[in-house]
């Protein structure tokens, strides 16, 4: 963790010098907190869920994975990364072309559950997510097989298996838990050890 005596401001986060080696930083309550170091799973699960949805995306937005994003959090700047986020064309903010953070709510946040974190964490997140104006947000879990979405107005749902994750948000993507697995190259057998 970047330590420091007072809680950061987010001018003063966006400051801060670049973490040792491959440490990714999020401003959560004033404090730049380590992202939990992904694993193989986790790595593999971005890679196939950004390819999906990527093929998906063409000429409506973009998808993009590990893009810090500027949201508020009980009132206070908070400045997530997660694994992948979807910005449908017209959100595009006005600084677009500059090579900044995400500065709107995306319609779509994915995180997956780290080794050494929880679902209830991650459900927790999810709801910080959504009063920050984000659209959707899916958790994924490689141990469950399982992606959980979480909506502004209505209770998660998980889907498993092959239940088509369908979204009138994301007219025309349908995937399944089972196909994402599966794109990962990630069988039953290996998330039942």
């Amino acid at each position: 963790m970047v330590q420091t005596k007072n809680k950061l401001t987010l001018e003063e986060f966006l400051k801060l010098p670049p973490g040792d080696g491959d440490i990714t930083y999020e401003l959560i309550e004033g404090e730049a907190t380590p992202k939990m170091s992904p694993k193989k799973f986790h790595s593999k699960l971005t890679r196939a869920l950004l390819y999906l949805i990527d093929e998906w995306c063409e000429g409506k937005g973009e998808i993009y994975p590990e893009l810090a994003v500027k949201l508020t959090k009980k009132g206070k700047d908070w400045m997530p990364v997660p694994e992948l986020l979807y910005l449908a064309a017209e959100r595009f903010p006005e600084d677009w072309e500059e090579d900044v953070a995400c500065s709107v709510p995306p319609n779509l946040v994915i995180e997956i559950i780290s080794p050494g974190q929880t679902f209830g964490q991650l459900m927790s997140k999810a709801k910080d997510y959504l009063d920050a104006g984000v659209l959707r947000v899916w958790v994924v879990d490689s141990k469950a097989r399982s992606i959980t979405v979480f909506y502004p107005d209505a209770p998660p749902q998980t889907y498993m298996g092959e239940i088509p994750l369908i979204d009138s948000l994301f007219e025309g993507l349908e995937l399944t838990a089972e196909q994402v697995f599966s794109k990962a190259g990630i069988t039953n057998k290996m998330t039942s050890i």
